[in-house]
């Protein structure tokens, strides 16, 4: 199905990535992690193992919305990308609907990475407490509602987050029982969690979000089949009822995957949360879902779980299957009304049509049964429309708005929101907005430019729309970008095409000139007289900043005639100039250009006006972020050994690539120490995180590592006083740790590890091995711990390579397989001289754009004898 932003509709996902394996239709039992379900409610049948991560997250998020009093939640869960949530789970709403925010940053200003980053509860009452504790979460969803999320930890492990939705309670804070009952959940699957990661299941989501469906509280019952579904053996047995509102022929028992083959996958998920909540109750529980049959239409299934622990059936699960018919056709009341009507569920498919509406729309019944609203009326895709429907899916008011289907008279909608979903009602208009009779043209305008721009949409109720529409996703986008150029490439993405534009410049001020940052769409090498321009030039775009002004020119006629010499392009189109001004202080101006002659309505012009605010905000953010950036680079590489020391019988070479997400500057290092008594101690350490902090701490303890070495501390006082000085200096943060030292007249070599990945030896003869060093915890947690030194000797011509976790590290992989890879390519340089030998090890990681983590290198090799070395 096509979601109404074009993309595949988020209710029907068929993988999620290396969250585990791809969910199919019907995920069939299957042995396999996560068998055991949440603590406390006993274990699960093996029979519902099955795609157990997305099963479990969708169970959790219907228990927390019932406990809640909510009529919708969701679970974010951790990505392969450090800091990055992505929603893995939306129970009662279209996850379609809501795709700018599949993603979210624990840095951004948003209730649910505050929930996350802090590891404390965040309530949200009612909209006023929201707008002043996280306003832009209000800007991007402007809707009466409140909200609850709940991080989902286990000891260290940061899972995510649990959240619910409900209806607002305004001045009244989030009672004690709603908070007790959600922190239980969130426990609970923080356990859950936690059993499927012992098992061998990555708890990440990098994928898309699956759709679940709520529980519904009413329908009439039409036709009804009983089933009973033994959760142990998976085998379900049906009565002749149940096989014909299923259309199947085949007597029973049949295999769970012949009765979940016939939902669509957010029915499947919620059946399955189903099961996995009633078979771990411990006792007697029901459940009553709506589920969408194989001919389209919607059917009631009632589950019911006996759990008979010792008993000859095992766990049973009974059910009635109720029968809506299409869940479309209408009483001859609602037949006779002088209205359409129609309902969707919280999903967004249709569930209901009268006879009014499909002579209004042209479309009979069965061609809307069970599909969703912008899929039957694809002008429902419109993004003014679109925030309509999430405004009656996020609140319990009523909606009203004028739409224009693309063809005959306006319609106005009213959408009636309610627990299980909403109403609809279309009234046609008899006259359109403009006071025209329906299928009469526009009235002729003199103005070119104001038919440029009716001709973009923009002078239309709903293009207005639109064009108010845009800072919603401009705000949220600019929120994400980290550079200058990163801004700057979000806001040709987002705020060109929203007005129709063609060109793009940006100008940022530094000593009072102002200095092309960013430019698209212009002719080559036009705008390089601009460069560097003074704040005293005669031109727009000096004179927007100066005077805080924005300056809107609908023809270049209008611009030629206000700035007389002023070189203009071949285009003949409008401009609009935009002062970058971030809280009263100058960062640079904005330029639009558009390929024709346009006007700029009032809404444009204030909304233009805004969108430079963010702009600038966000270009001032880049600013700060790249100086810090600068700094931590140039102190990194100050703490970094400039050269190693030279000996007669080893040498060593180290390599540092920085990583190329967040700060590009982490908390990698390595060192070679020469001793007093004439032996080398080689080090390599990794610090949790990236920037200046990491980068700071990681030059106090290379320090820390050096003076004790230098004091003739043995290896594990080495790495014992490094570990209690971290604690001590309490940064927030641990570092791994390995230290060797080796004497290079015998080779012989002691070694202290502290939670780092085991070193690689190559022989002479070419083979490789890991180099088995008994260790400790990491750095900066247990003050008393201890780190046991391993005896191994370097004989003359081996190699032995150190290398933090970013070289062999990869989001969709296991750390082992890395580790192989790199014992494979080292087994591989041969008699390579060892520069050569580091170079070819680090060439992959050296050549990749996405490096998550930093990477540090260090390779000694044993020469013994010059003989030996030539």
């Amino acid at each position: 199905m096509r979601g109404p932003h074009g993309g595949e509709h988020a209710g029907c996902v068929t993988s999620y990535g290396a969250a585990g394996p791809a969910p199919s239709a019907s995920p069939g039992p299957r042995r396999g992690a996560g068998a055991d379900g949440p603590a406390g409610d006993g274990p699960a049948p093996e029979a519902l193992t099955a795609d157990a991560l997305p099963v479990v997250l969708a169970e959790s998020v219907l228990r927390a919305v019932e406990a809640a009093g909510g009529y919708a939640g969701g679970v974010y869960l951790r990505s392969g990308t450090p800091g990055l949530l992505r929603l893995a789970v939306l129970a009662g709403l279209p996850s379609s609907l809501f795709r700018p925010w599949w993603r979210m940053h624990e840095n951004r200003p948003f209730p649910v990475a505050e929930a996350h980053r802090s590891g404390q509860p965040v309530h949200l009452g009612d909209v006023e407490e929201a707008m002043r504790l996280f306003p832009q979460l209000v800007a991007s969803l402007p809707f009466p509602f409140a909200s609850l999320y709940i991080p989902v930890v286990r000891g260290r492990e940061r899972y995510g987050v649990l959240v619910v939705l409900r209806t607002p309670t305004p001045g009244m804070p989030v009672d004690a029982p709603d908070r007790g009952r959600m922190l239980a959940e969130a426990r609970r699957l923080g356990l859950a969690l936690d059993d499927l990661a012992a098992g061998g299941t990555r708890v990440e989501w990098p994928g898309e979000p699956v759709s679940v469906q709520l529980p519904v509280r009413t329908g009439p019952p039409v036709r009804i089949g009983y089933f009973d579904w033994n959760l142990d053996t998976g085998t379900v047995t049906a009565d002749a009822g149940l096989r014909a509102i299923l259309g199947e022929d085949a007597p029973s028992p049949w295999s769970v995957e012949a009765l979940t083959a016939r939902l669509v996958p957010e029915d499947t998920y919620a059946l399955w949360a189903l099961a996995r909540q009633a078979a771990g109750s411990g006792g007697p529980a029901a459940r009553r879902i709506r589920l969408k049959g194989p001919d389209g239409g919607l059917h009631l299934l009632e589950v019911t779980a006996r759990p008979v622990a010792h008993g000859p059936a095992g766990n049973v699960l009974t059910g009635s299957l109720v029968d809506l018919g299409t869940g479309l056709l209408g009483s001859d009341a609602t037949d006779r009304l002088p209205r359409a009507i129609l309902a969707i569920d919280r999903l967004g498919r249709i569930t209901y049509v009268n006879a009014r509406t499909e002579s209004l729309l042209g479309l009979p019944r069965d061609t809307l049964a069970g599909r969703a609203l912008w899929e039957a009326l694809p002008w429902f895709a419109h993004p003014y429309h679109e925030e309509q429907l999430r405004g009656a899916l996020l609140s319990d008011e009523p909606i009203h708005f004028l739409a224009h289907p693309g063809h005959g008279a306006w319609l106005s909608v009213s959408l009636y929101p309610g627990q299980d979903g909403v109403t609809l009602v279309l009234v046609p208009e008899k006259n359109d907005p403009a006071g025209r009779p329906p299928g009469v043209g526009s009235v002729r305008r003199a103005d070119k430019a104001d038919e440029a721009a009716e001709a973009d949409g923009l002078t239309s109720p709903e293009g207005r729309a639109a064009a108010l529409y845009r800072p919603v996703a401009l705000a949220i986008a600019l929120s994400e970008a980290v550079t200058a150029r990163q801004v700057s490439a979000v806001v040709t993405e987002e705020l060109l095409p929203a007005f129709g534009g063609r060109q793009l410049a940006i100008y940022l001020l530094s000593e009072r000139h102002l200095y092309l940052a960013w430019e698209t769409g212009f002719p080559p090498g036009f705008l390089e007289p601009f460069d560097g321009v003074g704040l005293d030039a005669h031109v727009p775009g000096v004179e927007t900043l100066t005077s805080g002004r924005p300056l809107f020119f609908e023809s270049m006629d209008q611009l030629g005639a206000a700035y007389p010499g002023l070189p203009l392009d071949a285009h003949t189109g409008a401009r609009a100039f935009l002062p970058l001004i971030a809280s009263g202080r100058p960062v640079g101006s904005c330029i639009l250009g558009f390929d024709a002659p346009r006007g700029f309505t009032a809404e444009e012009r204030t909304v233009l006006t805004a969108l430079a605010g963010l702009i600038a905000q966000a270009l001032e953010r880049a600013q700060r972020y790249d100086s810090e950036s600068a700094l931590a680079r140039g102190l990194q590489d100050a703490l970094l050994p400039h050269r190693l020391p030279v000996h007669e019988g080893v040498e060593t070479v180290g390599r540092y690539l920085p990583g190329t997400q967040g700060m590009d500057v982490g908390g990698d290092w390595y060192d070679v120490i020469e001793t007093d008594d004439g032996r080398l101690a080689l080090v390599i350490g990794d610090v949790q995180g990236h920037g200046v902090a990491a980068a700071a701490t990681m030059g106090q303890l290379r320090s820390a590592v050096r003076a004790f070495a230098l004091g003739g501390h043995a290896p594990e006082d080495v790495v014992r006083g490094t570990n209690r000085l971290l604690i001590d200096l309490d940064p927030g943060q641990f570092a791994s740790c390995c230290y060797v030292v080796l004497d290079p007249e015998t080779g012989e070599a002691h070694a202290a590890r502290a939670g780092h990945p085991q070193p690689l030896l190559r022989r002479t003869d070419g083979s490789t091995v890991g180099v088995d060093l008994a260790g400790g915890v990491v750095l900066g947690v247990d003050d008393s711990a201890t780190y046991p030194v391993t005896r191994l000797r370097l004989g003359p011509g081996e190699v032995l390579a150190l290398f933090t976790d970013g070289l062999v590290e990869r989001p969709d992989t296991d750390i082992d397989e890395g580790i192989e890879r790199l014992r494979r390519a080292l087994a591989a340089t041969g008699s390579a001289p060892l520069p050569e030998t580091a170079d070819r090890l680090i060439r992959e990681a050296r050549q990749s754009a996405d490096r998550p983590d930093d990477i540090a290198l260090l390779l000694a090799a044993r020469w013994g004898t010059r003989a030996h070395r030539a």
